[in-house]
C-alpha cells in the first residue's frame, strides 16, 4: 500500500473504490488543474496591451507571450504521457502541477516581456505533464462505462466553460486588479488542486516500457517547427527563407519520426492502439473539432471587435451567451453515451455544428446581435456534445493499460488542431479584404471541418457503440 493512500485510508478506498461510489471530489480535484491550463489558452489575450505597456514589451513579444504556451503544451504532451506511463499518473499529476504552480508565480513577477516568455514556456511544460493524467486518473477512479462517461460530460463541461469564460474573468480580473493577476490567482488554486490530489487521487500501476528518446525528439523538433511555420508565417511570408527552412524541418523530423516508429522496438504510441481505426478516427475527429472551435474563438472575437465595433468588455459579455450553452452540450453528451454509446452524441452533435456553422457564413457586420448569438450558440451546443464523447471513445479503446499515451496523443492531436485553426483564420484576416468575403471563407472552412469528421464517425466509430451497449447486457 502506498504511503498516501495508507495516511487516508478512507479517502484513498473511496477514490480507488467503485465507481458508484467514488463521488465527485476527486473529479473536482482532477478539474481543478486543468480549468487552469485552459483558462491560460485564452485569458491572457485580454491583458496584452496591459503588457505591452507595462513591460514594454513589441509586439513579436506578445505573439510570443500568447502562443509559447500553446507550443510547448502540444510539443510535450506526448512526453508528459510516457512519462506517466513509467513513473505513475498520479506522481507525474502532482509534478505537472506543481511546475505550472511556479511558472504562475514567475509569470505574475515577470520584469521584462523576455522573462514572461520564458515562464510561459515553462507553464505549459507544466501543463503538458499533468494533462494527459487527469484523464487517465479519472479512467481508474470511475470504473464502470456509464459512470465514466457521465463523469466525462460534468468534466468536460467544466472545462468547457472554464475555457469560454476565460476572456471575461480576464477583463475582470485585469481591471480590478491589474494584468499580473491572471497569472498569480493560479498560485492559491493550484496549491488547493496539489492538497485534493494528493489525499483523494490514489497510487495507479505504472507500466514499464522504454523511453523512446530519438522518437520524444523528433516529435518535439516536428511539432515546434510546425508551430513556428503556422504562427510566423503571416509575419515574416509564407515564401520568406525562415518559413520555407521551418517547413523543410517539420517534413524532415515527421520523417525521422514515421521511420523510426515503424522500426523502432519501443514506438512513442504502443502499437496495439493502432489495432482498430477508432483510435485514429477518434485523433483525427479531436483534431478537427479543435480546428474548427478554437478558430471559431479566434475568429469571432475578432469580428466582434473589428466587425461590429464592439469593445473588449463588451466582446466578453456578448460571447458569454454563446459560450454557455458548452456546458449544457457537454452534460447532455454524457448522459446519451450512458445510454446509447458515444456513436449518438457524436453524430447528432457534428451534425447541428455543420449546419450552423455553414448558416454563420451569411453573418455580417449589420446581422442583429440576437441572430448572430442564436446561430452561434446552436452551433457550440451541437459540437460541446460530440467532444465528451470523442473522449471517451479514445479512452474506451485504448483501455487502462494505454490510458495515459492515449490521452496525451489525444490531447497533441487537439492542441495541434488548434493551432492550425488559429493561424488559417489569421492568414484569412490577413489576406482577404472585407467581412463580405472572410465570413464566407472563414466559417466555411470550420463547417466543412466538422463535416470530415461526421465522415470519419460515420465510417469508423459504430463499433465502439455496439461493443458499449454488449457490454450493458
Amino acid at each position: 500500500m502506498s504511503s498516501a493512500q495508507s495516511s487516508h485510508p478512507p479517502l484513498a478506498a473511496a477514490a480507488a473504490g467503485a465507481a458508484p461510489r467514488a463521488g465527485l471530489l476527486p473529479l473536482v480535484a482532477l478539474a481543478i488543474g486543468f480549468v487552469m491550463a485552459m483558462l491560460d489558452v485564452t485569458v491572457v489575450n485580454v491583458g496584452l496591451s496591459n503588457i505591452s505597456a507595462s513591460l514594454d514589451a513589441p509586439l513579436s513579444t506578445l505573439v510570443w507571450i500568447v502562443d509559447g504556451y500553446t507550443l510547448t503544451f502540444a510539443a510535450m504532451l506526448m512526453v508528459g504521457g510516457a512519462l506517466a506511463d513509467r513513473f505513475g499518473g498520479r506522481r507525474l499529476y502532482l509534478l505537472g502541477l506543481l511546475l505550472f504552480v511556479v511558472a504562475s508565480a514567475l509569470c505574475g513577477a515577470a520584469p521584462n516581456g523576455g522573462f514572461l516568455v520564458a515562464a510561459r514556456l515553462l507553464q505549459g511544460l507544466g501543463a503538458a505533464f499533468f494533462m494527459p493524467s487527469s484523464l487517465s486518473l479519472l479512467s481508474h477512479v470511475y470504473e464502470d462505462d456509464r459512470v465514466r462517461a457521465r463523469m466525462l460530460g460534468v468534466w468536460s463541461a467544466t472545462v468547457s466553460v472554464a475555457a469560454a469564460v476565460g476572456p471575461l474573468l480576464g477583463g475582470v480580473l485585469i481591471h480590478s486588479l491589474g494584468w499580473r493577476s491572471v497569472f498569480l490567482i493560479n498560485v492559491p488554486v493550484g496549491i488547493v488542486g496539489l492538497w485534493m490530489a494528493r489525499r483523494l487521487i490514489p497510487q495507479v500501476p505504472r507500466h514499464e516500457r522504454a523511453l523512446n528518446l530519438y522518437s520524444h525528439v523528433a516529435g518535439v523538433v516536428m511539432l515546434a517547427a510546425l508551430s513556428f511555420v503556422l504562427i510566423q508565417g503571416p509575419v515574416y511570408g509564407w515564401g520568406s527563407a525562415r518559413i520555407v527552412a521551418g517547413a523543410a524541418l517539420t517534413l524532415l523530423a515527421a520523417a525521422a519520426l514515421v521511420r523510426h516508429e515503424l522500426r523502432g522496438v519501443a514506438p512513442l504510441l504502443p502499437r496495439a492502439l493502432f489495432a482498430t481505426p477508432q483510435f485514429a478516427a477518434a485523433n483525427g475527429i479531436g483534431f478537427l473539432i479543435n480546428f474548427a472551435v478554437y478558430g471559431n474563438f479566434f475568429y469571432l472575437a475578432l469580428f466582434l471587435q473589428q466587425g461590429r465595433g464592439a469593445d473588449a468588455l463588451h466582446t466578453g459579455l456578448q460571447l458569454v451567451p454563446m459560450m454557455v450553452v458548452i456546458f449544457f452540450g457537454n452534460l447532455m453528451s454524457g448522459r446519451m453515451s450512458a445510454h446509447w454509446g458515444p456513436r449518438v452524441p457524436l453524430l447528432l452533435g457534428l451534425s447541428v455544428g455543420a449546419l450552423f456553422t455553414a448558416l454563420s457564413t451569411t453573418l455580417r457586420p449589420e446581422t442583429p446581435y440576437w441572430m448572430l448569438a442564436l446561430i452561434c450558440a446552436a452551433a457550440n451546443l451541437g459540437v460541446s456534445t460530440a467532444i465528451p464523447a470523442m473522449t471517451a471513445v479514445v479512452m474506451q479503446v485504448a483501455g487502462r493499460a494505454h490510458a495515459n499515451s492515449a490521452a496525451a496523443a489525444l490531447n497533441a492531436n487537439r492542441q495541434i488542431g488548434a493551432l492550425v485553426g488559429v493561424a488559417v483564420m489569421g492568414a484569412v484576416l490577413h489576406t482577404v479584404d472585407g467581412w463580405g468575403l472572410r465570413n464566407p471563407l472563414a466559417f466555411g472552412m470550420m463547417a466543412l471541418a466538422y463535416l470530415i469528421a461526421l465522415w470519419l464517425v460515420w465510417r469508423f466509430v459504430g463499433v465502439v457503440g455496439k461493443q458499449m451497449a454488449a457490454r450493458r447486457t
